[in-house]
Parts: C-alpha cells; sequence; structure tokens
C-alpha cells in the first residue's frame, strides 16, 4: 500500500510539473488579440502603433506610426531609407503591394563606379546613397489607406525625435562605427553628442536627441495643417506634405546638404522619384495562396522555393532531419542563383522572366536535377524563358556564370551581413486590415543629409557592375536596385492566413520559408514557427559589400543532433553552428474559428508586439 501511494504521488508531482513545462514551450508567449495586434523591432515602436489604436485608427494607421518611430530609433533604418509593404485591403478583398524603393540618383551608373576601380557601388558614405523612400512610401500607404492625421501618426516619431532613451543595440553599433561617423560632419553631431568624452557616443538610456528631424517631421505636419485650413481634403493635406518633403524646402536643404558631402542626389531624382502600388506576385501552396512583392525585391524566391516543395512529403522526412535539411538547402540554392541572375527593377528594361520563374512546370524541371546524394557547389540560375514561350537573351552570361567568385565556405565574415540590416512590421485590426512592411536603409553608420536629420540608404551597394553576373541589376539614374525585402502575406479561403516579415538581408526568404512550412507543414502555431531553429545557405551572393558567395557553408543551430550533423558532412557540406538561426520574425496568424488573432515575435532581438 506504501509503494502504491508513493507511485501515486510521483504521478501527482509529474502532472504538476508537466503542466508550466507545456504552458511555457516558447520562450516569449503568444500575442492573442480580438481587436488589433502590433508587432515591430522595438518595444516603443510597438508603442506608437498602440496608441493609434487607441485613437481609433486602423492597422495602416498603426502600421504608419511603428514604421516612423524605427525610423527615428535608427532600428537598423532611418528616415532616408526604403520601405517595401504587403496591404490587405478589407474593401477590395485583396493584397496590394507598396513600392517605396529609393533610385539611384542622376550620375550613378555603371561607368562612373568602374571609373573609380570598383567592382561594386560603395557600402558606405554619400555614393551609396539612394533617394529616401520611406517617407513617401509612409504618406502614401496613410493617404490611401489610414483614416488619421499625419499629425496624430507622427506624434510619437517627433516626440522622441526631440528625445528618447537610447538602447544598447543603438549605442553598441554607434560605438563599433565612432570613426567612420566622425567622417561626415552631420552625422557627428548627432551620433556623437558626448563631446567631452573620449567615447563620444551615446549612453544606454540617455537621451538621444535629434533636433534637426524633429524640425524636419514639424515641417510635414504644418504643410498637412495649412493645406487643411486652405479646405484641401484628409488625404491632399497628405500629399501637400509629401510634396514638402520631395519638392519643397527640405528636398532642397536634403540636396544642399547630401552633395556637399559628395552625395549625387539632385532635387530632379527626388521630384521624379515616386511611389508604386503594385500587384504582387502569388503562388497557390496546397490552397493557400502566398503573396509577395516582385523582383525588386527577393521575395519571389520563396514562391518559387514553395512550387518545388509543393510536390515532396515534407512531414514524411521529419522536421530538420538530415533528408530534410538537404532538401531545403538543394531548393533554395537554386532559386536564389536564380534571383542572383533573372531580378532586377521592373520598371526599366529588360523585362524579368517573372512567369517562367514561377511556373509550376519550370519548378518541376528544376526539381528533377537535384542531386540527393550530396550538395551541388555549382548550381547556376536556370532557364525559364521556354516557360514563357520565349528565348533566352542571355544565354552568353549564363555560360559565363559561376558559382564561386569570391571565396569558399571557410570564411565566416559573410554570416554578420545575414543578420544585419532592417527591421519588420506587423499591424492588423478587426476590420479586417493587414499590414506587413520589411522597412530598412540609413543604417548606422548612415550619412545625415544636411540639417534634415535624414539619414540616407545605403542601398546602391546592392547593384552589381558586371552584366554577366546579372544584365537585370545594374545601376543608371532612376533605377531601383534589386532589394533584398521581403514581407509576406498569406490568404487562406480567401481571407488573410498569415502575415510574416523578418530582417537578415539574404537570409529573409530562407527564415519566412521555413517559418511558412513550420505553420503549414509541422503544425506550429506562431509562436513555435518564429522561435524553432533555421537552417542557412550562404552559397548564394551576397547582396551587400562584396557580394560573397560560400558554396556548401550552412548554419546549423547548436541543437542539431551529432548524427544529423555526420552525414551533412559526408554529403559535401561545411557546417557552423549557432544558437541563433535567422533574424527576428514577426508575424500574424488568424484564427478563423475563434475570431481572433495570434502574435508572434521572435525570441532574439528586441522585437515586440502588442494585442487587445
Amino acid at each position: 500500500m506504501l509503494m502504491f501511494t508513493r507511485r501515486i504521488q510521483l504521478l501527482v508531482l509529474c502532472c504538476i510539473i508537466a503542466v508550466p513545462v507545456q504552458a511555457q514551450r516558447t520562450a516569449k508567449p503568444v500575442l492573442h488579440g480580438r481587436h488589433w495586434v502590433a508587432i515591430t523591432g522595438k518595444p516603443l515602436g510597438a508603442t506608437a502603433g498602440a496608441m493609434m489604436f487607441a485613437r481609433g485608427g486602423n492597422a495602416v494607421d498603426a502600421a504608419c506610426a511603428m514604421l516612423g518611430a524605427t525610423s527615428t530609433m535608427w532600428d537598423v533604418l532611418s528616415w532616408g531609407g526604403e520601405t517595401q509593404a504587403l496591404i490587405y485591403d478589407p474593401n477590395q478583398k485583396k493584397v496590394l503591394g507598396i513600392n517605396a524603393l529609393g533610385v539611384a540618383p542622376t550620375g550613378a551608373t555603371t561607368d562612373f563606379f568602374k571609373d573609380q576601380e570598383l567592382k561594386y557601388p560603395p557600402e558606405y558614405g554619400p555614393l551609396a546613397a539612394v533617394t529616401p523612400g520611406t517617407p513617401g512610401g509612409l504618406m502614401v500607404m496613410l493617404a490611401e489607406y489610414g483614416t488619421l492625421s499625419l499629425k496624430d501618426v507622427l506624434e510619437p516619431s517627433i516626440q522622441m525625435a526631440e528625445g528618447y532613451p537610447i538602447e544598447r543595440s543603438a549605442v553598441q553599433s554607434i560605438e563599433s562605427h565612432a570613426e567612420r561617423i566622425a567622417e561626415w560632419p552631420y552625422s557627428k553631431s548627432v551620433y556623437l553628442p558626448n563631446t567631452d568624452d573620449e567615447n563620444q557616443a551615446p549612453r544606454e538610456g540617455q537621451l538621444f536627441v535629434q533636433s534637426d528631424l524633429a524640425e524636419t517631421l514639424r515641417k510635414l505636419v504644418e504643410a498637412e495643417a495649412a493645406a487643411l485650413e486652405a479646405g484641401k481634403s484628409r488625404k491632399e493635406a497628405i500629399y501637400a506634405a509629401y510634396d514638402r518633403f520631395y519638392r519643397g524646402d527640405i528636398a532642397e536643404e536634403l540636396v544642399r546638404g547630401t552633395q556637399e558631402q559628395g552625395g549625387l542626389i539632385t532635387m530632379e531624382d527626388l521630384d521624379r522619384w515616386q511611389v508604386y502600388i503594385e500587384e504582387p506576385v502569388v503562388t497557390d501552396y496546397k490552397g493557400i495562396q502566398v503573396y509577395k512583392l516582385t523582383s525588386w525585391v527577393q521575395g519571389p524566391v520563396m514562391l518559387q522555393a514553395l512550387n518545388m516543395l509543393e510536390t515532396m512529403d515534407l512531414q514524411g522526412m521529419g522536421y530538420n532531419s538530415t533528408r530534410y535539411i538537404h532538401a531545403l538547402y538543394q531548393v533554395m540554392n537554386m532559386v536564389f542563383a536564380d534571383r542572383d541572375f533573372y531580378y532586377g527593377d521592373p520598371y526599366f528594361p529588360p523585362a524579368e522572366p517573372m512567369e517562367g520563374l514561377l511556373s509550376k512546370t519550370y519548378a518541376k524541371a528544376r526539381l528533377e536535377t537535384i542531386n540527393w546524394e550530396a550538395n551541388d557547389s555549382a548550381v547556376k540560375p536556370g532557364d525559364p524563358y521556354p516557360f514563357q514561350g520565349e528565348e533566352n537573351p542571355y544565354l552568353h552570361h549564363l555560360e559565363e556564370w559561376s558559382a564561386d567568385v569570391n571565396g569558399s565556405g571557410s570564411d565566416i565574415s559573410q554570416e554578420s551581413d545575414f543578420y544585419a540590416g532592417t527591421t519588420s512590421i506587423q499591424a492588423a485590426d478587426a476590420e479586417g486590415w493587414v499590414v506587413s512592411i520589411t522597412p530598412s536603409g540609413g543604417w548606422i553608420p548612415a550619412v545625415i543629409a544636411g540639417e534634415t536629420g535624414i539619414g540616407l540608404s545605403q542601398r546602391m551597394q546592392s547593384f552589381v557592375l558586371d552584366p554577366a553576373e546579372n544584365p537585370y541589376n545594374l545601376p543608371e539614374p532612376g533605377k531601383r536596385p534589386r532589394a533584398t525585402l521581403t514581407p509576406g502575406m498569406a490568404l487562406k479561403d480567401g481571407l488573410p492566413y498569415l502575415s510574416f516579415a523578418v530582417q537578415g538581408g539574404d537570409s529573409q526568404d530562407q527564415n519566412l520559408l521555413q517559418f511558412f512550412l513550420n505553420i503549414v507543414e509541422f503544425d506550429m502555431n506562431v509562436q513555435e514557427a518564429v522561435e524553432a531553429a533555421n537552417i542557412n545557405s550562404f552559397q548564394m551572393r551576397g547582396s551587400f559589400g562584396e557580394h560573397e558567395i560560400h558554396p556548401g557553408r550552412l548554419l546549423l543551430h547548436n541543437g542539431v543532433p551529432d548524427w544529423v550533423r555526420r552525414e551533412l558532412r559526408g554529403m559535401n557540406y561545411t557546417l557552423t553552428f549557432g544558437s541563433r538561426t535567422s533574424g527576428p520574425i514577426t508575424a500574424i496568424e488568424f484564427d478563423r474559428k475563434h475570431g481572433t488573432m495570434w502574435g508572434g515575435a521572435s525570441d532574439h532581438g528586441d522585437d515586440y508586439g502588442i494585442a487587445w
């Protein structure tokens, strides 16, 4: 009887212990919301979104406030950066794309950079700058789809520009780039305020004051107020502020300050630039419609990968088994090789073969070339043209194309680039508005354009100068560089199902692909999916700096078992390991059964969400 009693006690104790263990399956809890969800890269940014919802705004208003706040915080971007967004409009019942990526300025040509004996446009400095896109993107989204005033939406940003307690990540970034920052006078005065100390960077928690930026944002609000006073509509008043930024006194100072420091941006460049409201590209994965922005970013690679993976028994392979990892790696290498050669600005010739690239027949043909026994370190772009009934005009460049241009798998310098750059924003409301944004550009160290307080984007470096590398992505004035920035959205039964984005350069669509499969194939909830271990390939050409490539290099989570490691090494992989295997993913899942929203933010970094 005593033995039986002890067994019962042990069983009860195990049950007691099991409950909190099961409840704490993830490092962060799921966010549950009925009315709205706001998630972004910093807690203060998420608070700005919540403030808009509290004022009666919709998800677009909240997203714009979060965009402004994170840009003010230099959350690996600033106000001179670029904005890429997907918006689900419940009135039209469709997903829309927002293209607010800056363009190469006057004089920024292939010959200009080659004459300076550069292999790629510079990584830093005034010649790395494209025209600012984030201010225009924010104002167009707000004017067309929001409900609040620009004054309301910019209020958190203005307060923060007047002084906010700076966080550790920004301080560390400023400290690590202090020598370069000191080369640019306007950047130095903002980033290095402690002039009496040897370490002039701000201290964590110190009020970080950006007086010029605050004045620039107040000028936008003044332009809106003057237009409303003159009898203009809400939308017209916001566009009056847009004009002041891109054609008025703000533009004049931005151009003056940029050119003073050696940059190329002109008034004509700012005047001609525009935000495009686009039709995104889409594919169907087992009855789920997945949306991405088109070839001016890398987003279609996820759709290409889904077209290939749809025919595989991923569940049967097992999550992060040797075969599953090998399948993902080989598929990703093929679609990223296509990205590296075929993606560019669709508003400039030549026309990208997107129809062929997204053809499921093309996906099947590519799939048939996979070597299931070992990594293929010589994967090249395919030929999608026959799958849209055309002949490839660049076969001669394909013959010259090499998968080994800059390095081998032994160098790990590229890894920091994979997780550098950008923040992400998710917002949704009970009316059905959903917003997914991956803004970026103008990260520390940025050249600040005169007395505007605007840090300029460094996106010029994503162009290439050799047509044999990518004939679609050569710089010319007015053209957008092919960027890595890639918000995602998915519909099921015609309604929003998932909204997701991540920071991390070339890793973005690798991480988002695995996030999507975690939910759809492996039945994870949204928080489990954003925290789950990823793999990363470095076999594609990097989009920054020297555009390095490392065939066969594979990043795995520290928890991958020894037998999987051993099998992968036997398949021609060079393995590296880390506790962090993705950028911080932010996402919202829509629970149609209960009429609620589930929000998730990764467990590393400062990404944070609020729901109600």
